[in-house]
């Protein structure tokens, strides 16, 4: 008896052009026993949604598109307190998540991946309520780059396009003055950047608060802080320690926490997993330990 797989598939994420592949990827996981429903999502949510309707319903979900989309079904996951395994095939700009876990970038290996793999719980982060991302949250000069840069740009380019976006916004570096609570901890500052990250990569770039011994499943998220420069030497000193994936504390703050809370008398333009995330005044970041199963 064949199991059941509902497969959330975006037709437009990406340089990847995965519809052009799905008879194949049909083909392999019916081969490895499963009957194959798909779901070509459209709009936003759309992921979401049909996470939280159907979910249940299935032995696994695939997931098939940019961290955009992934954060849109893994919202869904969320929301619906759904325990089913969940396999990725990335087909985004950068695929950050992707790298990662290790898990493949090519279509093929990615199914061979979720056919032949093991589910591993991964930590959540909770962003406000009821809004969740899987692997970064953030504000600042580097930010708006991921959801602002033209698609077709990004898949032409791939990781130069955020690096030449990037050096665009630093001729007009906004400033934010914020208050940043974890742990026993406050700390009121002027930022250009902040991040609160699970990942091993952002933006295509290695991450610069990464350490030896990161995990995906501490219950602990990597948090960086860059101060604003007064000047274009301490602007320069900042990028040159982003390029070695240095922390350089007299412009960065850097820790671990498990809950963050980040106010400011200002709106803050913030992204979550390389999306527009909302404009906020107060946001309350919360790691949800190993709250779903994802196959690597």
């Amino acid at each position: 008896m064949k199991k059941e797989l509902l497969f959330i598939l975006n037709p437009a994420a990406g340089k990847t052009h995965i519809k052009d592949r799905l008879f194949d990827v049909i083909n392999a996981f019916s081969d490895a026993g499963y009957r194959v429903t798909v779901f070509p999502t459209k709009q936003a949510m759309d992921g979401r949604n049909i996470v939280i309707s159907e979910g249940s319903d299935y032995d696994l979900i695939v997931c098939a598109g940019g961290d955009g989309t992934l954060d849109d079904v893994v919202t869904g996951y969320m929301l619906s307190k759904c325990s089913i395994p969940l396999g990725y095939i990335p087909a985004g700009s950068t695929n950050d998540f992707a790298r990662s876990l290790g898990i493949p970038l090519e279509t093929l290996p990615a199914v061979t991946n979720i056919t032949s793999g093991h589910p591993f719980a991964i930590d959540i982060g909770s962003f406000n309520v009821n809004d969740y991302f899987i692997y970064i949250a953030a504000f600042g000069a580097f930010t708006e780059i991921s959801y602002s840069t033209n698609q077709q740009f990004k898949n032409m380019f791939g990781y130069a396009a955020y690096i030449m976006s990037t050096a665009k916004s630093l001729n007009s570096v906004t400033t934010y003055q914020a208050t940043i609570r974890y742990d026993d901890q406050e700390i009121t500052d002027n930022f250009i950047y902040a991040m609160i990250t699970n990942s091993l990569s952002v933006g295509g770039l290695r991450n610069v608060v990464l350490a030896d011994n990161i995990k995906f499943d501490d219950g602990m998220f990597e948090c960086l802080l860059i101060k604003t420069p007064t000047n274009p030497l301490e602007l320069q000193a900042i990028i040159n320690s982003l390029l070695l994936s240095e922390v350089n504390e007299k412009y960065m703050y850097c820790f671990k926490a498990k809950k963050i809370e980040i106010s400011s008398e200002e709106e803050i333009p913030w992204v979550r997993d390389g999306e527009f995330g909302g404009n906020h005044k107060q946001v309350v970041i919360e790691n949800h330990q190993k709250a779903i199963q994802i196959i690597r």
